[in-house]
């Protein structure tokens, strides 16, 4: 099992393929599992494919800390600045980002940070902002407890973050909607609107947790934004429509 070490710890990753580098980064419950279908795709396409899971989640060490990490006013910078230190460690300057829901945060946090080293981003179902904290959305939202999931979400959980940890790991992320919980209302807005590459806002028009307007305001304060919307399509595109999601993230790539 591929890993590196990134602050003491150790951080699972998968590459694959040959051609310009596309960073597949997973959304904020699962692993790069999630990402099983579209990857083998972008591989067929030409690209080489770089497939990681963030400090806590699926194969990657959380620390003994983790819950008190998810939870701090550093989590997304944090977050951010692990992914700088990963393409550091394995060499590699130039990168497509691909973030669904929570890994669209991230890579726009480092499309700012880094804007030589990102020739595009592709975000999807990303929230851009909200008129409630995170600690209420979760409580809108999310079934209270691991007990409470639907027994097929029970066990994507322990598939893709363990048996030990699964329960645990849902109970944390579930309670306070982590470090956008500790902030107030969420607003990407400000971040978005510095922004210099190329990115692709991919939409679901009937997503469970964000409506299609979110999309539209993410895709309005780009300067090089493209719109695209799923029809008939919840929260989770990469897994309604997986061939056309990848098929969307090349196409898009190959134009810038």
């Amino acid at each position: 099992m591929p890993t590196l070490k990134i602050n003491n710890l150790d951080t699972y990753y998968e590459i694959s393929g040959e051609g310009e580098t596309v960073v597949l980064l997973h959304n904020g419950f699962s692993c790069g599992m999630m990402w099983e279908e579209v990857a083998p795709m972008l591989v067929e396409g030409g690209f080489r494919v770089l497939v990681y899971d963030r400090r806590g989640y699926g194969r990657s060490d959380g620390g003994a800390d983790f819950a008190d990490h998810y939870v701090s006013m550093t989590f997304r910078r944090e977050s951010m600045a692990a992914l700088a230190e990963l393409l550091d460690h394995l060499k590699i300057d130039r990168v497509h980002l691909v973030g669904q829901c929570e890994g669209g945060v991230v890579g726009a946090d480092y499309a700012v940070d880094y804007p030589d080293r990102v020739r595009s981003l592709v975000a999807a179902s990303t929230l851009c902002h909200s008129l409630i904290s995170m600690e209420e959305f979760n409580r809108r939202k999310l079934p209270p407890t691991f007990d409470d999931l639907d027994p097929k979400l029970q066990k994507k959980y322990l598939r893709w973050h363990g048996l030990k940890r699964g329960r645990i790991f849902y109970d944390i992320c579930a309670r306070g909607g982590g470090c956008y919980g500790q902030t107030g209302d969420f607003d990407l807005r400000p971040t978005l609107s510095r922004v210099t590459v190329p990115t692709l806002v991919m939409y679901p028009d009937r997503g469970y947790f964000f409506d299609v307007e979110q999309g539209v305001a993410f895709y309005r304060h780009l300067s090089k934004g493209e719109l695209l919307v799923f029809p008939k399509c919840g929260h989770n595109i990469f897994e309604h429509y997986p061939q056309l999601y990848a098929r969307q993230v090349m196409a898009f790539i190959n134009r810038h």
